[in-house]
């Protein structure tokens, strides 16, 4: 069906399942068919050469933008509650008020920053960051068959944008719904705006008065990607849902985190650094070579 779903990086929990949903999104064809995808180790990279990649929030953290000392406690605030938010063994419901409390200090310390918009493009091009490998193919075949692409993303929507942009894949399909930066009439971070969006609250508790489900509630078949266990909750806003296939990044702590992602996932992509798996059941499911 999909000769990709027989790399080494694959793991189902249930292959009869992913068969059956697979088979249901060819059938309904491209005109049911909506993508809702994390940003962040989703459809950027987490490594490259042994070296982590920056999410969009990194990118601004370690960019020049930022004074040393604030660096070093953003840091600190990283060392600190990455750890909490990859963790196994917390609930959500523990986890959750500890992520409210790291992305509120992280951005109350961008704020002492005066970080200019101005800026925002020429440390996206100096930085790090990388699509996943055939990034550009996977955004262009949803935008030539007009499939609308949702990015929920609890990094910097700015930044994300403008990762977009360079990339050149900024299509008109794509919505973004994440944390953005508000400047001042002199280009100058003065707040972010609401919704607060981290890895616990992606769903639709932040989406309130958001056309963009009542606009896709004609389109019932979801391709879900996330490399979180909060990302599961992603498509919780959308109406008149019929099939939904879940595809889970596993990039860090793979041995110690597989069960739960294999109980919460229907496919599983273990250190798999590109967009391969979801690339062929896209060609699958559309009926392309």
């Amino acid at each position: 069906m999909v000769p990709e779903l027989e790399k080494a990086s694959v793991r189902m929990k249930s292959p009869e399942r992913v068969r059956r949903v697979i088979a249901a999104l060819r059938r309904d064809g491209a005109d049911k068919l909506q993508v809702i995808s994390d940003f962040d180790m989703t459809l950027s990279r987490f490594g490259f050469n042994g070296r982590r990649c920056p999410t969009s929030h990194n990118i601004l953290d370690n960019s020049r933008l930022i004074s040393e000392e604030g660096r070093k406690k953003l840091k600190d605030l990283l060392h600190y509650y990455y750890p909490i938010e990859i963790d196994p063994n917390r609930t959500v419901e523990e986890k959750r008020p500890l992520m409210i409390e790291w992305w509120t200090r992280a951005h109350n310390l961008l704020l002492q920053q005066k970080i200019l918009k101005s800026d925002i493009a020429e440390i996206v091009r100096e930085s790090e960051v990388m699509l996943r490998d055939r990034a550009t193919m996977f955004f262009d075949k949803l935008y030539h068959h007009h499939i609308p692409l949702f990015i929920f993303s609890a990094g910097l929507g700015d930044i994300l944008e403008e990762v977009l942009r360079q990339a050149k894949v900024l299509h008109s399909n794509i919505t973004v719904v994440s944390n953005y930066m508000d400047f001042d009439d002199k280009g100058v971070l003065r707040q972010f705006k609401e919704p607060l969006i981290h890895t616990y609250n992606k769903n639709n508790t932040v989406l309130e008065n958001m056309e963009h489900c009542q606009r896709l509630s004609g389109r019932p078949n979801i391709l879900l990607l996330g490399d979180s266990l909060g990302d599961l909750s992603m498509a919780d806003g959308v109406a008149n849902v019929e099939n939904v296939l879940t595809i889970g990044f596993l990039n860090d702590r793979v041995d110690e985190r597989r069960g739960k992602y294999l109980d919460a996932y229907d496919i599983v992509l273990e250190k798999d650094e590109t967009l391969d798996v979801v690339i062929g059941i896209l060609c699958y499911v559309l009926r392309e070579t």
